[in-house]
């Protein structure tokens, strides 16, 4: 068992970007936060499934050149070779859950 709360964990990027919870041995997640004009970058995997559940905002995510725009309480649950990306186009920040799984941290591609 591990417990932790989400203050002590560190975003990528200062204050935005992913903020990792859980990292392996089965699976990884954490939460993402986008500042007005962030964006997460088109990519997808070939292993990994990935789950984005969005707390506040209203981005635009892009599932394989698709848009759609989120409302809060919006999940997307996405298949390997899904391309994707989020993008704050809003004038508030974001914030999503996502769960990524099985644990592959290499498993990403950002050109074919």
């Amino acid at each position: 068992m591990e417990k932790f709360n989400e203050k002590e964990k560190s975003f990528r990027n200062d204050d935005a970007g992913p903020k990792y919870f859980v990292k392996g041995p089965h699976w990884e997640g954490g939460v993402l936060v986008f500042k007005p004009g962030q964006q997460l970058g088109e990519h997808w995997h070939h292993i990994v499934e990935e789950t984005f559940y969005f707390l506040q905002g209203t981005p635009k995510m892009i599932v394989n050149v698709k848009e759609y725009r989120v409302e809060p309480g919006d999940v997307f649950k996405l298949s390997p070779e899904d391309k994707h990306n989020i993008v704050n186009d809003t004038d508030k920040p974001i914030k999503a859950v996502f769960i990524k799984r099985p644990f592959k941290p290499d498993d990403k591609a950002t050109k074919k």
